[in-house]
């Protein structure tokens, strides 16, 4: 076997390229340069390579980065597509983000994200959301919407072109609904529930009730509208209601039963009483109403004439003809009389001390004792006479007979 040694191997005579044997090497740099081809049957193996690598064939494609003959990066026109995990410990992304998988997982803050599209369910501490968004959390949660500028935090449910807002201000609690969302419901910051509907010219047609109260089957049992009117009762409408509050002041009551008044007794009655009060008075068994004073109601067993008297240390007399109860309101030193009446019609006085007093009778009344009570003159007590006319005598002289007294 020959060998040939050359410190250079030179194309002097003839054409072509000189030719390196398999296994040559060449000292020094370890490069072989030349404007021509080298050809070498076996591996190169090489530290570094310089070149753009365009001239290079038969490497397989370049555009793309394998595990093995799997393809895990391939380039594209627009980018890049990846197949399988990414795992980076920084990473930018200057365009868009596409990731498509069965499951996408996120185990770190993302800080800032221009939008986010996902074709699919999201899950906020689920691996398996069940809903478009499904929230999870073993502890005592919440969603957080802050506003860090001028306009209202908001939520916004739409279903077929209508919308269903709910905003939050410094104002309260805001709730609107429609196409174009108009303001129904608001809770004010001070705790206020307000309701709107409409305007106080939709009147109070039924079906444009601002808010009512039912029992979830179509029945109202308490209807407000936007003029001010409500009903209570029956189906919460216009035409079929049990009580109707108009707007003017008036209420309408469509039962057939009665109505119960406030009941008690005469130390119980209003402390600061205002004329059109109206109750029923236990102690004295009598319906009363006041104006100035209060003063009995006829009714409620014997359709009573009523006649109120105030004497403030003077005569009060009784018209016998024109009442049958009689009431005397009485300050200081009094004296009741009478005139006119009916023999054998029987009537009752109720005297009520105003401060201290000290009440008489005139000779017209006959007592069975044969002498006028003593009274008592304690502020507040009251003392009720009963008596019938015995006769109606000449020049208006009355004889009375079975009087009987009642002390409080």
């Amino acid at each position: 076997m020959s060998r040939l040694r050359s410190n250079k191997v030179v194309n002097q005579a003839g054409t072509g390229a000189p030719e390196l044997t398999y296994g040559a090497v060449v000292p020094g740099t370890g490069t072989i340069s030349g404007a021509g081809k080298v050809s070498i049957g076996g591996s190169i193996t090489a530290g570094s390579f310089h070149g753009d690598g365009s001239g290079l064939s038969g490497v397989g494609d370049p555009s793309a980065l394998k595990d093995g003959n799997n393809v895990k990066v391939q380039a594209t026109a627009t980018g890049a597509t990846v197949t399988g995990d990414i795992t980076a410990t920084n990473a930018t992304f200057s365009g868009n983000l596409t990731v498509n998988g069965t499951t996408t997982t996120i185990d770190t803050a993302v800080t800032s994200v221009d939008s986010l599209a996902v074709d699919g369910n999201v899950g906020i501490g689920t691996t398996n959301p069940t809903q478009l968004l499904h929230l999870s959390k073993s502890s005592a949660s919440q969603i957080l919407l802050e506003r860090t500028g001028s306009n209202p935090s908001q939520i916004a449910i739409k279903n077929e072109g209508e919308l269903l807002e709910i905003s939050q201000n410094t104002d309260g609690i805001i709730l609107k609904t429609g196409s174009s969302p108009t303001e129904r419901l608001r809770v004010t910051s001070t705790g206020k529930l307000e309701v709107y509907k409409g305007t106080s010219a939709t009147g109070k047609t039924s079906g444009s009730e601002a808010f009512t109260v039912g029992n979830g089957a179509g029945n109202k049992r308490f209807s407000v509208y936007p003029d001010g009117t409500a009903v209570i009762g029956g189906q919460g409408t216009i035409a079929n209601n049990n009580i109707l509050l108009q707007n003017d002041g008036e209420a309408v009551f469509g039962g057939t039963g009665s109505i119960k008044v406030p009941v008690g007794t005469t130390g119980q009655r209003p402390g600061s009483a205002a004329a059109g009060m109206f109750r029923y008075n236990s102690t004295e068994g009598k319906f009363e109403g006041y104006t100035t004073e209060w003063g009995e109601i006829g009714g409620g067993g014997g359709g009573l004439t009523t006649a109120a008297h105030v004497a403030n240390n003077a005569v009060v007399t009784l018209d016998l003809t024109a009442a049958v109860d009689h009431k005397v309101t009485a300050t200081g030193i009094c004296t009741i009389t009478c005139t006119g009446g009916t023999e054998a019609q029987s009537h009752t006085i109720r005297i009520i001390n105003s401060g201290s007093a000290t009440v008489g009778f005139s000779t017209y009344f006959l007592f069975p004792s044969g002498n006028a009570p003593v009274l008592p003159s304690g502020d507040g007590a009251i003392n009720l006479v009963s008596f019938t006319v015995n006769r109606v005598g000449a020049a208006g002289t009355q004889l009375l007979a079975g009087a009987s007294l009642n002390f409080s």
